[in-house]
């Protein structure tokens, strides 16, 4: 059984996926959160609730509905924020017409730091790899996150269950998603994903049964 403790937030008018990784149930302990894609009250009420510290935010990239919450943690993890290079334009200016589009308001950041493919992170008694797989964005990148013994897949809209992330918004490219799902075809069938959207699912289970899923 996994052994890392986190739950799953769905965020704004898309229900994104937003995950708080914490190494305590209560009494204290050190937390991040990975892609907060709305209105972020409920996880700041679970920190408060269960004694947890944020320390960073990671995002698996800069599409609107994945960082629309992020003023909201930004007092509290100042600038420890990580995004891929390639997409920190649009975290530090969301498009307006995107805005528009979704009904959701976001002023950007401009502290944050940059994670680039291969980078660990070091948060608390977690140790986070990235991995740049562009194909959704420019900057598309999932996170290996280990604790112990154990290990996780954050995905963000790289892969789904049963799908993949779309490549027909500004700076999708097929050919490099597909090129993205080939890296992570080298990881292990039993290595649980979490997705952006949808539910969790395995690498083997796409392996399997995905029909984008590279053979």
């Amino acid at each position: 059984m996994n052994g890392i403790q986190y739950r799953r937030f769905p965020l704004g008018g898309l229900w994104t996926n937003g995950y708080l990784f914490y190494d305590s149930h209560d009494g204290g302990g050190e937390a991040f959160f990975v892609d907060p894609g709305g209105d972020v009250g409920d996880v700041l009420d679970f920190l408060r609730g269960h004694g947890l510290t944020l320390n960073a935010v990671l995002l698996t990239h800069g599409h609107l509905d994945h960082i629309a919450g992020i003023g909201g943690m930004v007092p509290l993890v100042k600038d420890n924020i990580y995004v891929s290079p390639m997409d920190a334009s649009m975290l530090r200016r969301p498009p307006e017409a995107m805005q528009m589009a979704l009904g959701m308001k976001c002023d950007g950041v401009d502290a944050f730091r940059t994670a680039a493919d291969g980078d660990v992170l070091s948060l608390g008694t977690f140790m986070v790899e990235v991995m740049e797989t562009p194909g959704h964005t420019p900057g598309s990148v999932c996170y290996r996150i280990r604790r112990g013994g154990d290990e996780i897949l954050a995905a963000g809209d790289t892969l789904f269950a049963q799908s993949v992330g779309r490549t027909d918004l500004p700076g999708g490219d097929p050919a490099m998603l597909d090129a993205s799902l080939l890296k992570l075809a080298a990881l292990p069938d039993d290595l649980v994903v979490l997705p952006g959207h949808g539910p969790e699912t395995t690498i083997g289970r796409e392996r399997k049964s995905n029909p984008f899923w590279p053979r």
